[in-house]
């Protein structure tokens, strides 16, 4: 077999171009890799942790079979970096919502309701089931929701003003969130509807604002 020699590179053009060619390579990486993830969160919200196979997952973001285990080798290391991923999304979520500046003490409760709501929360409630007898994923879950928290705090602080001064904020805080995240367990322990649960947030932010207000 006769091997050619390949020209001299006579200026910067080729190298430009193999770079853009090497970072193409890496988009499309980046973006296998996000099919997987986002796969899923898709499978964990519509199927439960128990179903969510590597095959269904790699069906889903329509990628070979073949070829998931070059981006995750096994199904712990795909959750564990879903979960990373949920993280980044609740987080970018939080700060999107308080982005717009001072908010009152009601809205404020809205916007962490309705980051309890719908299939990112809900693929975050499998994650949660999953990880109480799962040692590995536990300690990731532990680590990444420490990180929302904090997140949310300091969102929510910003937002907030002068309320987020009083020295109890944190307190108000995890009493707020405790009591939305059971609320919104109500929808699988009791079989609650959407409009259920909307009419008992009603009277649930109304009794929050008076105890933290």
């Amino acid at each position: 077999m006769q091997i050619s020699t390949p020209p001299p590179i006579s200026s910067g053009s080729s190298g430009a171009s193999s770079r853009a060619g090497h970072r193409s390579q890496e988009q499309r990486r980046d973006a296998t890799r996000t099919a997987l993830l986002e796969a899923t969160i898709e499978c964990l919200a519509t199927y439960g942790y128990a179903k969510t196979t590597t095959g269904r997952i790699a069906e889903l973001a329509n990628v070979s079979r073949g070829a998931q285990p070059l981006y995750f080798r096994t199904r712990a290391e795909l959750f564990h970096g879903a979960f990373a991923y949920l993280t980044e999304r609740r987080v970018e979520a939080a700060r999107e919502a308080f982005a717009g500046g001072p908010v009152s003490l009601e809205v404020a409760l809205d916007t962490l309701w309705e980051a309890h709501q719908g299939p990112t929360f809900d693929a975050a409630l499998e994650i949660w089931v999953a990880a109480r007898t799962d040692p590995d994923l536990r300690e990731v879950m532990y680590d990444l929701e420490r990180e929302v928290a904090i997140s949310i705090a300091h969102a929510a602080a910003g937002a907030l003003g002068e309320f987020a001064q009083r020295p109890t904020f944190i307190d108000d805080l995890v009493l707020a969130l405790a009591t939305i995240r059971g609320l919104a367990m109500l929808q699988i322990s009791h079989g609650e509807s959407p409009q259920v649960l909307a009419r008992y947030w009603t009277m649930t932010r109304t009794r929050l604002v008076a105890l933290l207000g």
